[in-house]
């Protein structure tokens, strides 16, 4: 009798990997969000004519935003393509993204420097700023963007190497041959995905099981019942 194929457990072992690409999907659209939003509002004069208002949003206050949304959306597919140390450099490359955007965020707490403000919506020599409003609500955003890359992070850091990458169906036939040959040799159980990993490696799956279920007739012979061979033969 061969042992019960498994059928079921391949979602849990799924659910790091998933729960981290939705956290770096939430840390990703809440960065992208709040770079469209305007951080601060600047209003400035020259001298010459009327003052000015400029709102300057976070793709412009803080320009690394949109740049760190993308590399998160990156992550998400590496998230799956890739285990082991691997794996590691990416939630370490993460992590310091959501670092890198939490410090704009941190920094707009502590009020916006009306040269920085100059600076930055490039205004003629002649102009200054006069005065500053803050928008505290995209920097509080991009704060949630910058917490999500850290938990995903530490998804991705703690996710055991047996449920990283992507499913087996997706490897090649020698990495499937490979995985195959690996579980012959052990105890994990089987698998209808190691079963056809077994077929594909050339190794019929129900072998062993069949041949610890044969019974052992090397030293008894057909017709030998293992009895008392002294009586008289006919």
């Amino acid at each position: 009798m061969t042992e019960p194929v498994e059928t079921t457990g391949t979602a849990p072992r799924r659910r790091p990997a998933v729960v981290a690409a939705l956290l770096l999907g939430i840390a990703a659209l809440a960065l992208w969000a709040s770079s469209r939003m305007t951080w601060v509002t600047a209003y400035s004069s020259d001298g010459l004519g009327e003052d000015r208002t400029i709102g300057l949003d976070g793709g412009t206050w803080a320009a690394s935003l949109t740049p760190l949304a993308l590399v998160l959306v990156a992550a998400i597919a590496a998230s799956f393509a890739v285990r082991g140390w691997a794996l590691r450099i990416v939630a370490v490359a993460v992590a310091a993204v959501g670092v890198a955007a939490a410090i704009p965020a941190v920094g707009l707490f502590g009020g916006a420097d009306p040269e920085d403000a100059a600076r930055i919506a490039d205004l003629p020599l002649r102009a200054t700023v006069t005065a500053t409003d803050i928008a505290y609500g995209p920097a509080v955003l991009a704060l949630v963007g910058a917490v999500a890359a850290l938990a995903a992070a530490v998804v991705l850091w703690r996710t055991p190497r047996s449920q990283a990458g992507l499913s087996s169906k997706y490897d090649s036939p020698a990495a499937r041959r490979e995985a195959a040959t690996r579980r012959g040799e052990g105890d994990e159980p089987v698998t209808e995905r190691a079963l056809w990993d077994a077929l594909d490696a050339g190794e019929d799956p129900t072998l062993d099981t069949e041949t610890d279920a044969r019974p052992d007739t090397k030293d008894n012979p057909p017709g030998d019942e293992g009895g008392d061979d002294s009586g008289t033969r006919r």
